[in-house]
């Protein structure tokens, strides 16, 4: 089953309460949580918790790598064989849309690369500036260039590419899938008042920049590989990457983190709607995570 819902509405403590009592084992599904040594940013549970109930699908890349879908789901599905393997319950929790569309009903596939087009568009990249052609992807397909990092070569290259091949833009593709199911799935969604989401979110982030956000980055700055453009792109790790750069100040960065994360928040409820089947669960500000709990196992135990 899955658990999902929008960035700090208490997945994990439930997911993990969930767990605790079913006997499960959790599988990631978090776009960043496969990083290694991006602990606080993401919100990664400490190793004692991840001791107690084994998760899967974390750390599973270098900050300096690309990691696609196709590579997650490939790990989530080795993931899935040996927690059944062991006579445990899967329970995938977690909030990346792409990854809960991938395990669940598979992968859009798109045309062929093209060679030719491929050096063109690299060719252009390398004279004109990334940005350049990330401008020209917002004119034929906003909604990709909304969600791609303007610096992310590879995945304005391969959008730009679908559209020529096919003339139709790759958010549009991607809509199109077919609504086969991979596994037998349940949808768990957990959903909170908008003003008491938000004041996690602002609560979270506090907490992160406390703990050492500013610190991790430099650290992962510092690396021989740095950080590719798929994870610098993060909430959290780009404004950190921008103070650090001297281009915004602690507090500026900080305010900033806020306001993206409640950005991504929404765009992660739009796409969440796009499941009819998911189970709400509503959780008041002030229910701890054994209670929300109790009504999602009393979800799973309904079948």
């Amino acid at each position: 089953m899955f658990i999902l819902g929008a960035t700090a509405c208490g997945k994990g403590a439930v997911g993990r309460e969930v767990a605790r009592r079913a006997g499960g084992r959790i599988v990631s599904v978090d776009s960043m949580k496969v990083y290694r040594r991006m602990d606080i940013g993401t919100a990664k549970p400490p190793p004692e918790l991840r001791r107690e109930i084994p998760h899967y699908c974390i750390d599973l890349a270098e900050p300096s790598e690309h990691f696609s879908a196709a590579r997650y789901v490939e790990c989530a599905d080795a993931a899935i064989s040996e927690i059944r393997n062991a006579g445990a319950p899967p329970l995938a929790v977690g909030g990346t849309s792409l990854y809960i569309k991938a395990l669940s009903e598979g992968l859009f596939e798109g045309p062929s690369a093209d060679a030719e087009l491929r050096r063109e568009l690299r060719g252009r990249a390398d004279a004109e500036g990334t940005p350049a052609l990330h401008a020209e992807l917002a004119g034929v397909d906003a909604q990709a260039a909304d969600r791609i990092h303007p610096n992310d070569r590879k995945r304005i290259i391969r959008a730009l590419e679908v559209y020529r091949l096919t003339g139709k833009p790759i958010s549009t593709l991607q809509r199109q899938w077919d609504r086969s199911s991979r596994y037998d799935c349940l949808f768990v969604g957990l959903r909170r008042d908008r003003a008491d989401l938000h004041h996690r979110i602002n609560r979270r982030t506090e907490r992160m920049i406390e703990a050492g956000l500013r610190e991790e980055v430099r650290a992962l700055l510092d690396e021989p590989g740095g950080v590719a453009p798929q994870a610098a792109q993060a909430v959290g790790y780009a404004e950190m990457i921008a103070h650090l750069r001297g281009e915004l100040t602690i507090e500026e960065a900080t305010e900033r983190i806020k306001i993206n994360t409640r950005k991504l928040a929404k765009k992660q409820r739009t796409w969440h709607r796009r499941w009819p089947s998911v189970h709400w669960v509503d959780v008041p500000a002030d229910e701890p995570p054994e209670r929300t709990a109790d009504r999602v196992l009393l979800i799973i135990e309904s079948g």
